[in-house]
């Protein structure tokens, strides 16, 4: 369920979020933009590795049902969606 984002897609998408704000009225830069630039793929990564570590603990809790339960079926998915979505709770990612 986890997804990626290229290096090349968070380039792009950080200098968008720059745009963006370039444009806007309301923001003024404080810092040298490209150091922003750098600050959202920073951003990017740090939820994707948080992402990646909640898809682990959710597979983890699969993998320790007594029943063995295989990947991709209807159960392992209901399961993983369960087990995802308490870890965001505990996160306060989810509301």
């Amino acid at each position: 369920m986890s997804g990626h984002l290229s290096r090349e897609k968070m380039n792009y998408l950080s200098k968008r979020v720059l745009e963006l704000l370039t444009r806007s009225d309301n923001v003024e830069f404080l810092d040298d933009p490209n150091e922003i630039r750098l600050s959202v793929v920073r951003a990017f990564e740090e939820e994707m590795r948080l992402y990646d570590l909640l898809d682990k603990r959710a597979m983890d809790k699969i993998k320790a049902q007594k029943k063995p339960i295989e990947e991709g079926s209807r159960e392992w998915d209901i399961l993983y969606r369960k087990y995802y979505n308490e870890e965001l709770n505990k996160l306060g990612k989810l509301s």
